[in-house]
């Protein structure tokens, strides 16, 4: 498996900037959660937006990507910010990753990301499909808790879903470091 790492806004019920608030997307969607936490980048915005050092940016099939192969990179690129998400991430993981440990980190669950391009959630940012992915598919974080219901629910996607733009999906399993950029701003 391969890890990729990226540093994004935090997603929560304090969160009102960039024309979205909390509020608003809580009437959209009718959340049962307290915080979001995606790869979207219409929610999360990346903390990289122009990469200093393009040796590290993820670009499968020349896709360019906002996740980086370098933690120590992303870590730094993040500093200065004082709420954030940083993230650990593997995209289409071939087994469950729930019980994996990464030193810091602690696993939050499975997104369903649109490909190539991995920059919209079908999870937190897209509706309209046949058959829709319900609030109760997901955990407290917006995310899929188990790894076969993931797959499953990618797969019935597409199925029900074969011309939408953002049913083409990809598994990804997030992790979120358990102190760096979880302080809150004051």
């Amino acid at each position: 498996m391969t890890f990729l790492y990226t540093a994004r806004k935090a997603f929560g019920q304090d969160y009102d900037e960039d024309g979205l608030s909390w509020e608003g997307y809580s009437n959209w969607t009718r959340t049962h959660t307290t915080e979001i936490v995606t790869l979207d980048d219409s929610l999360s915005k990346s903390l990289i937006e122009s990469p200093g050092n393009w040796d590290y940016v993820y670009s499968p099939n020349r896709c360019l990507t906002t996740y980086f192969t370098n933690l120590d990179y992303v870590i730094q690129e993040a500093k200065g910010n004082d709420r954030f998400n940083l993230l650990t991430i593997v995209i289409e993981p071939d087994h469950d990753c729930k019980d994996l440990t990464i030193d810091g980190f602690e696993f939050v669950g499975y997104d369903l990301m649109d490909q190539p391009y991995f920059d919209i959630s079908s999870l937190t940012n897209c509706y309209g499909f046949n058959e829709p992915i319900l609030p109760s598919d997901t955990n407290r974080f917006g995310l899929i808790d188990d790894f076969g219901r993931a797959y499953a629910l990618k797969k019935r996607l597409l199925a029900t879903n074969p011309d939408h733009p953002h049913a083409n999906t990809a598994v990804v399993a997030v992790w979120r470091h358990k102190t760096i950029g979880r302080k809150k701003a004051e």
